[in-house]
């Protein structure tokens, strides 16, 4: 029996490994493992350790690996301390990490300075700001990769992976999109008291490499939620470098009559909000990859998802509250389309049969470059 470890460290990316440890779960040929750290551990954030906790999995640990600097180069050092403690007791034979996160990064120098496979999933993506450096960088420290579409797989080629060990299989989160067993929009407003007729989803992360800047960022988000004069579920950014700025222009709305502020949404509820939508709003890379799924118009502000997807349901603005509420006024101008740009939601099954090949398990350890 083989072990597999999952790491996560936030909402979101649990939200894409869910359906791929549910289905290891399943198989008696391997042994699901999840190290559950980051965001999910914060009471500010949620305390999302819950939901994980929630799906019933056998085998759950946690490491807080959060410091008061809240820093990201802290937070890498802290994580990778926590969880080379941790897989010297799992002794895992692979680890699987997901996206652009520190804590995807430390699962990956963990692993390969342990001489553990690694498998990271939607590398060769375009992510923007430090999260691209950060992405790239877990891809280069991984030995398999699990991508999207062959977009991503060009890229890693062209990093110089090897073409054997890049699996395309679509996002996993789409797996969990077109399930049947997602919540109607009545449970979901009665479950968050949401008594919204019709609303918009809104969320808006710091981007690190203009901190300078995110006071005033927020402050004009704020103020062009404000002047739309539309309702909104508003969803608290992650915890990286800024995050407290944007909340503390949050107090502005805090008791405001248009506006319903969580510090997480469970995963399937947020997808229902999503899908029932009149539009999304912020830098959340859901408004570039999950929403065209729904037909779901968005509005994306700023450069954080900058060359990510480029569609006729995306509206791309500045900060500025005026550009902002321009782009609110002309939501409905958007054409729908409808995309599978990230698969069509057959992602686990498609992981699973890597894992099922023999191939796979003799990857080597001892990385190769391909020149072009």
């Amino acid at each position: 029996m083989k072990k597999i470890v999952f790491l996560t460290g936030t909402r979101a990316d649990f939200g894409k490994i869910k359906s791929l440890i549910e289905i290891v779960e399943k198989q008696e040929e391997f042994q699901a493992h999840v190290f559950v750290t980051g965001m999910h551990m914060l009471e500010e954030y949620g305390y999302t350790l819950i939901e994980v906790e929630r799906c019933g999995f056998n085998n759950i640990s946690t490491f807080n690996n959060h410091t008061d600097e809240a820093t990201m180069d802290l937070t890498l050092a802290k994580t990778i301390s926590g969880f080379s403690t941790f897989i010297k007791t799992a002794n895992p034979d692979l680890i699987v990490i997901h996206g652009d996160r520190v804590e995807a990064l430390a699962g990956a120098i963990v692993g390969s300075l342990n001489n553990i496979l690694v498998a990271h999933i939607e590398g060769g993506e375009l992510s923007g700001t430090i999260d691209e450096l950060i992405r790239h960088s877990t891809s280069k420290m991984s030995h398999i990769h699990f991508v999207a579409n062959n977009m991503a797989k060009d890229r890693l080629e062209q990093m110089g992976e090897l073409s054997k060990s890049i699996y395309t299989i679509g996002s996993p989160d789409v797996d969990i999109m077109f399930s049947k067993n997602l919540p109607s929009l009545e449970t979901v407003k009665e479950y968050y008291n949401i008594n919204f007729d019709s609303y918009a989803v809104a969320m808006f992360h710091p981007v690190t490499t203009e901190h300078d800047q995110m006071e005033l960022y927020a402050e004009q988000f704020v103020q062009a939620l404000i002047n739309s004069k539309t309702n909104y579920v508003v969803i608290f950014p992650n915890n990286d470098l800024g995050s407290k700025i944007i909340l503390k222009a949050y107090k502005k709305i805090q008791n405001h009559p248009n506006f319903r502020i969580f510090p997480s949404i469970r995963f399937e509820y947020f997808l229902t909000l999503l899908k029932m939508a009149q539009f999304i709003i912020g830098n959340s890379s859901a408004g570039v990859r999950e929403a065209p799924y729904y037909c779901i118009p968005t509005i994306n502000i700023g450069s954080r998802q900058a060359n990510r997807v480029v569609l006729g349901s995306i509206i791309n603005t500045n900060y500025t509250s005026e550009a902002i509420v321009e782009a609110i006024k002309n939501i409905n101008k958007v054409k729908d389309v409808k995309t599978d740009f990230f698969g069509n939601g057959n992602s686990a099954k498609a992981f699973l049969e890597s894992l099922m090949l023999e191939e796979f398990w003799n990857t080597n350890h001892q990385k190769q470059f391909v020149d072009s």
